[in-house]
């Protein structure tokens, strides 16, 4: 898990630094936020002053209605020597007794031109997605008509060779043999490629390829969400394998149970032709088109009415 600082917020929005510039370097220990309404009133019994504190219209209007002797407490309560930093949102004029507090403790203060819903959602996001659990899988991920499909298998399955067959065919490379994921919310998973590795594919007998080199920026990505994954293996005739597909396998990855095909390699099978209609036809079920189930449908109603017209 990677270290966020107070600086990483002045890196990536529009924030102006007003006070505080000793702490710019804080490390934010916690992905959460925290509107300090409880603690204008004096209550800071659950004050979690390890996060950061936006500070919107109502926050600021209620300390401003404070005595001078509360407004310099309550000022030197929420500066505290692990606060990473105050937010103020809507552009506000910030008061000299928060400045002066923020000063002498080193808490910075950055100030926003944007609403306080908009702060809070922008930072948020950003910070969940720097500390997301994350983990790292074997296989390739590529993005196939908008879907995230990640190709699994043992090594020499066949998974770059099949990747470069779908960049070939019009399709993204996202990552090949690691994939890096990180789990932004409670079911969405992102994957994206290691820094060193990034646009690369390994091809036997070949060695490494630089696909946005070859086929041009439009055939790679930097990072997709993995909707669905496609599992390679070796043929067993021992095996029975999915027919009809009415039956749908997942995979488990860290907390989230991701839709999952297995398909046999053998000689003669176009593997980038079937993966890319597998995607497609993930496609069709979420908007509500299943094949599968439709034939069983059918194929139900059709053996109804046989037995019907026997029994007459």
């Amino acid at each position: 898990m990677r270290v966020v600082r107070t600086k990483d917020l002045l890196d990536n929005f529009n924030l102006t630094l007003v006070a505080g510039a000793d702490g710019i370097h804080r490390e934010i220990a916690s992905n959460d936020i925290h509107r300090p309404g409880f603690e204008m009133t004096g209550f800071f019994e659950y004050y979690p002053k390890e996060r950061i504190q936006i500070i919107g219209k109502t926050e600021m209007n209620y300390f401003l209605k404070l005595s001078e002797e509360e407004q310099q407490d309550r000022a030197e309560r929420l500066c505290t020597d692990i606060t990473p930093g105050l937010v103020v949102t809507n552009w506000m004029d910030i008061p000299d007794v928060l400045i002066n507090a923020a000063n002498e403790a080193g808490v910075p203060i950055l100030k926003s031109p944007r609403t306080t819903n908009r702060v809070i959602v922008r930072i948020t996001n950003f910070l969940g997605a720097k500390y997301a659990p994350t983990t790292a899988v074997h296989g390739v991920l590529v993005d196939i008509y908008g879907i995230g499909v990640l190709i699994m298998g043992q090594s020499g399955v066949g998974k770059s060779e099949t990747a470069l067959e779908l960049v070939k065919r019009g399709h993204r490379l996202v990552a090949d043999d690691s994939v890096e994921i990180r789990q932004e919310d409670y079911d969405t998973l992102i994957g994206n490629s290691p820094p060193l590795i990034e646009h690369l594919l390994e091809i036997r007998g070949l060695g490494i390829l630089n696909i946005m080199t070859l086929f041009g920026a439009g055939a790679v990505k930097s990072y997709k969400r993995i909707s669905y994954i496609v599992q390679l293996e070796l043929w067993d005739d021992k095996k029975q394998y999915e027919r009809l597909g009415i039956e749908e396998e997942t995979m488990k990855i860290m907390d989230v149970n991701i839709p999952k095909a297995t398909i046999p390699v053998r000689p003669g099978r176009n593997l980038a032709v079937i993966i890319e209609v597998a995607a497609m036809n993930f496609r069709l079920k979420r908007m509500g088109v299943n094949a599968a189930e439709d034939f069983s449908d059918q194929l139900a109603t059709m053996i109804q009415k046989n037995n019907e017209n026997n029994y007459s």
